[in-house]
């Protein structure tokens, strides 16, 4: 079976249907040639990816207590913004192909400042709304950035990758530690907590706007690639029984760590831990998420068959989210931690079994869309039903229980998903 470069792992193309005109090539020359401003560029970017969803979830008690939200209710801030990243994802390979990555990804930084500005104005419909926006904008760019990657750096295609998601990871770190402090700091308010975010995606913008300036020559100067012959270039993937199978480990796996997204600070809070307490060792789990995102895809792509990744990523999680149902407060650390490794491994595995599971780049392309859209649409309802259940069953024992049930079918699942064939 031929196996895709390693150097490409974690990297479809959304403009894998098109390449560059003479005109478009002597813009990338040009971009390139700058390559300290591009780095930066991507750095601030990645950064953006997730401090917008860390920054919330610290916060929700005082979020619910604002507007007098039921737990059903508040579990909606969270799930929204997780619901637009599949419905962005749609999207955003047509927009990168019609207008290009660059001013795609500079709108995508200023419709989340806007989004995260939205989200504070003092009205549930904006609290929502704004979700709409902060959800849209980063699906852009969980899309866009790995394809941009592999397009400008394609012999540094696995350094870059490590550069862009370790800041994505630092950045939902340091802003999970900072948001119930902050909030202290102005005077209660979790509304000037949140705002502050939106100038780490204004600035993300100023350093990208160089960018699209340097490659505005590459817009409208870009030729679709012809189809390849044979019966296999028009086979869909959504008609792929593997695919489907990749397709549900990557939701299911979503959906376990949304979960923990929306609530983990509230699981520990409920229990009795203080706001503050909370929101460090949910920075944790997210800082040590990094250990199992950059180990696993890397035995995974020196495996024939990641089957035993499989087993290994789901039985930590699982084990992690009993240890929560059992001594949620005296073992936190411990669980955050195990669960942190177990959540960066899977969400790791599942990125690189959209490549290993993928003849070409092409269906690599096509089956990244379809994973990530199916996966987040799933992944919503995660949050949503994991606040219902709590507030039906006024405990987090049921909730976790039904998580519990979520591993077993991703494992399930992913048995299938992680044999060796491709789509």
């Amino acid at each position: 079976m031929s196996r895709p470069d390693a150097d490409q792992l974690l990297l479809p193309d959304a403009e894998a249907d098109v390449r560059p005109a003479p005109q478009g090539a002597a813009a990338r020359r040009a971009l390139l040639a700058h390559p300290v401003v591009l780095l930066v560029g991507i750095v601030l970017a990645s950064v953006n990816m997730r401090a917008a969803l860390a920054s919330v979830s610290p916060l929700v008690s005082e979020i619910s207590q604002s507007f007098g939200l039921s737990p059903t209710a508040s579990s909606l801030v969270t799930s929204v913004p997780v619901l637009f990243l599949g419905l962005g994802a749609l999207v955003a390979p047509w927009l990168a192909r019609r207008f290009g990555s660059e001013p795609v990804l500079l709108f995508a930084l200023l419709l989340l400042a806007v989004g995260i500005l939205v989200r504070v104005v003092h009205s549930a419909a904006a609290l929502y709304g704004g979700g709409v926006l902060v959800g849209t904008a980063i699906a852009l760019l969980n899309v866009l950035m790995p394809g941009l990657i592999k397009r400008d750096f394609p012999d540094k295609a696995a350094a870059m990758t490590s550069v862009y998601t370790g800041a994505m990871i630092a950045g939902a770190t340091v802003v999970a530690a900072s948001s119930v402090p902050l909030e202290k700091a102005f005077g209660g308010s979790w509304e000037a907590s949140l705002a502050v975010w939106s100038l780490l995606a204004v600035l993300a913008a100023v350093a990208w706007l160089p960018q699209v300036l340097i490659a505005r020559g590459r817009t409208g100067h870009e030729v679709r690639v012809a189809a390849s012959a044979g019966p296999a270039a028009d086979k869909s993937v959504w008609r792929s029984a593997l695919a489907w199978q990749v397709t549900l480990f990557m939701g299911l796996q979503s959906l376990w760590s949304y979960v923990l997204i929306a609530w983990l600070p509230t699981i520990f809070t409920d229990h009795g831990m203080s706001h503050s307490t909370a929101g460090v060792i949910f920075a944790f789990n997210n800082l040590i998420q990094v250990a199992g995102a950059f180990g696993v895809p890397l035995l995974a792509g020196r495996m024939r068959s990641q089957r035993p990744l499989i087993a290994l990523v789901t039985s930590l999680v699982a084990a992690g989210y009993a240890g929560l149902m059992i001594a949620p407060v005296s073992g936190a650390w411990l669980w955050a931690a195990i669960l942190g490794i177990g959540q960066g491994g899977a969400v790791g595995l599942a990125l690189t079994l959209i490549v290993l599971r993928s003849g070409d780049a092409r269906t690599a392309a096509r089956l990244s869309g379809m994973a990530q859209t199916v996966g987040y649409l799933l992944a919503a309802a995660g949050p949503i039903a994991a606040g219902a259940v709590h507030q039906a069953t006024g405990g987090w024992t049921v909730p976790i229980a039904l998580v519990l049930g979520v591993c077993a079918a991703a494992l399930a699942v992913g048995l299938f998903a992680a044999r060796d064939r491709t789509v």
